[in-house]
């Protein structure tokens, strides 16, 4: 078993290896640290590239521009509208693969504009433990995913990301908004503000780690478990409840089982 630190090696090298290399920049754990680490190795022939688009918050945008900013690693920002592509919007159990080859595309194009070899993106690990469709999208286009490379885990990219300094060590998880939605329910601009709006009131009361699933006219809150008796408090109830109703919902419920990644996943096993 390879210690943290060679494969904190392991991935210097590859990302040395392929020259120059325009980065997929969501402004994550996964994606902060992938960049920091390409622009340590290739200094200016490595570039960060954010897709903006309404599933995408406006919050993340801003964080994305402002690490970039302070960090002196040019960014560019491409408009990237998944509502646009065509069966998207429907929600279908393929979505991600849909949006990632919509994505990557377009990325591959900058790239090549700019004279940058290669793609990379940030996923780890433990993606590989989940339904993750997109992931088949990456491997056609050819893009590069550096940390999978070096068999980092989350945890483990946390801990580099915490010896590196980066603000984003202890920052939630975050997936696109468009993945609250069941499949098969359809998406829609105004379905996605609400979902932005409720996890942003969530956030602004001091949950860390949220997701608000969309379920037609119920919202099913994810926490984490050891923020439960902070949802419960009368105060905070029910103003979670009133401003969700403002929001556009009729119920509001709590999910029992807590915080996890791809819950909307579970209905497919």
């Amino acid at each position: 078993m390879r210690s943290l630190q060679d494969k904190y090696e392991v991935l210097k090298e590859y990302i040395g290896s392929l020259g120059s290399v325009a980065v997929a920049f969501s402004g994550g754990v996964d994606s902060t640290f992938l960049l920091k680490t390409a622009h340590d190795v290739l200094g200016d022939k490595a570039v960060a590239v954010t897709a903006r688009s309404c599933s995408f918050p406006e919050r993340e945008l801003k964080e994305a521009i402002q690490f970039a900013k302070e960090s002196g690693i040019r960014h560019l920002i491409v408009d990237s509208e998944e509502l646009e592509i065509e069966g998207f919007g429907e929600n279908p159990v393929n979505r991600c693969y849909l949006c990632k080859r919509e994505l990557f595309s377009k990325m591959k194009e900058i790239a090549d504009e700019n004279g940058f070899r290669e793609v990379a993106e940030g996923s780890n690990m433990d993606d590989l433990g989940d339904y993750r469709p997109g992931l088949a999208a990456i491997q056609e286009l050819g893009v590069k995913s550096p940390l999978r490379y070096a068999e980092l885990s989350k945890d483990e990219i946390r801990t580099l990301s915490k010896e590196l300094g980066l603000p984003t060590w202890d920052k939630q998880s975050f997936a696109c908004l468009s993945s609250r939605f069941p499949y098969g329910q359809k998406i829609t601009p105004e379905k996605l503000k609400m979902v932005d709006d409720a996890e942003q009131l969530l956030l602004d009361l001091g949950f860390r780690q949220v997701r608000v699933r969309h379920h037609d006219t119920l919202a099913r809150i994810e926490i984490a478990t050891d923020q439960f008796p902070k949802m419960m408090e009368e105060g905070i109830r029910q103003l979670i409840a009133k401003r969700f109703r403002e929001i556009g919902f009729s119920y509001v419920s709590l999910d029992l089982s807590g915080y996890r990644t791809g819950s909307m996943n579970e209905t497919l096993k």
